[in-house]
């Protein structure tokens, strides 16, 4: 953010127009009360993590980030305008305002986290690329495809990752580009591509939405690491916090045993880390600007960590994912929230 230094240096130098807009752009809270809803960018629709159901009502581990802000700033998981966005247009959206956090699948990298003026806030689904062939292929491994046509879409990662990984092993490929998933997995099911690629959790949602998915396998081989999570705009620490800690709180509510089911009987908890999280034991929503019960609100409306990943990609859902290094840091995995003291 600027400091009082530099707003001056740049008033001085006749900059008022780019103090203005930092100005602008630094009071995300403040827009989002008036509002009274936040503005959510999601996918154009990737089922377990940003799809709309029967009747219309987002859901999804994304979605449910997005929510835990809704609830945490605005006391209503539901007060959320949910904006689908495809790869190409997200990062513009929310550059431009359009959007107050993205919360699509979307890659941490460098460029991305030093270049186009963002900061991503966390990881909420850890992930790596993987290939999915048609089960009757035979294919076992991603060694075997030298020389095939791979459907992928553009304005990811994965496009990298993939000429990445078969110049590293002397192979060739022929890319077939689609602007979204719905066009990708499309293309893979009209057999204009003997090979679909992208995160293997997107594989698992894509594969679901074909005519046969037992048709196809997805490889064990993953070849990148792709780790997923919510992103704001650069020049709003306040806002940043509120994100970052509302997946957090969800994070250690799992770790603490903290659900929705049982938030409100756990206000009684004498396990200090509860209390703490909780609001009975200090105010730890004041520096964002929040209210003592902010996470309450998230756990209680939206749930824990576990709760969102068990009902929107787990064992439980169509995607039938398995928690692995999405697990908590002491059951094996990599998910780990710093304390709330």
């Amino acid at each position: 953010m600027f400091n009082k230094k530099h707003l001056a240096l740049l008033a001085s130098a006749g900059s008022l127009s780019l103090v203005g807009m930092a100005t602008a752009q630094a009071d995300t809270l403040s827009d989002t009360i008036e509002r009274g809803a936040v503005q959510c960018g999601v996918s154009d629709g990737l089922p377990g993590f940003s799809a709309p159901d029967d009747d219309g009502n987002w859901q999804g581990l994304d979605v449910d980030v997005c929510r835990a802000v809704a609830a945490a700033v605005l006391g209503d998981a539901d007060a959320v305008n949910y904006i689908s966005l495809n790869a190409v247009e997200r990062f513009t959206a929310l550059q431009s305002g359009e959007v107050d956090v993205l919360s699509r699948n979307t890659t941490w990298t460098t460029t991305r986290d030093t270049t186009l003026g963002l900061n991503f806030t966390g990881v909420n689904f850890y992930d790596g690329q993987g290939f999915m062939v048609a089960r009757d292929l035979g294919i076992t491994g991603a060694d075997e495809l030298d020389g095939a046509s791979i459907c992928i879409q553009s304005g990811t990662t994965t496009e990298l990752n993939l000429a990445d990984y078969f110049r590293a092993n002397d192979m060739e490929f022929n890319p077939i580009v689609f602007d979204t998933s719905e066009q990708t997995v499309g293309g893979y099911q009209a057999g204009r591509c003997d090979v679909l690629t992208s995160d293997t959790s997107q594989l698992a949602a894509l594969r679901i939405q074909l005519d046969d998915p037992t048709g196809s396998v997805i490889l064990s081989d993953v070849i990148s690491k792709e780790p997923l999570g919510p992103v704001v705009r650069q020049g709003d620490d306040l806002w940043f916090n509120i994100v970052k800690w509302s997946l957090f709180a969800m994070i250690n509510a799992e770790e603490y045993g903290v659900t929705s089911e049982n938030a409100e009987e756990m206000l009684n908890s004498e396990n200090p880390d509860v209390a703490r999280l909780l609001g009975q034991d200090g105010n730890y929503g004041e520096g964002m600007n929040l209210d003592a019960d902010w996470a309450y609100n998230i756990i209680s409306q939206v749930g824990n960590y576990a709760e969102s990943f068990e009902r929107n990609v787990g064992m439980g859902s169509p995607l039938e994912i398995e928690r692995g290094v999405n697990a908590l840091w002491n059951d094996g995995g990599f998910q780990y929230a710093p304390p709330i003291r």
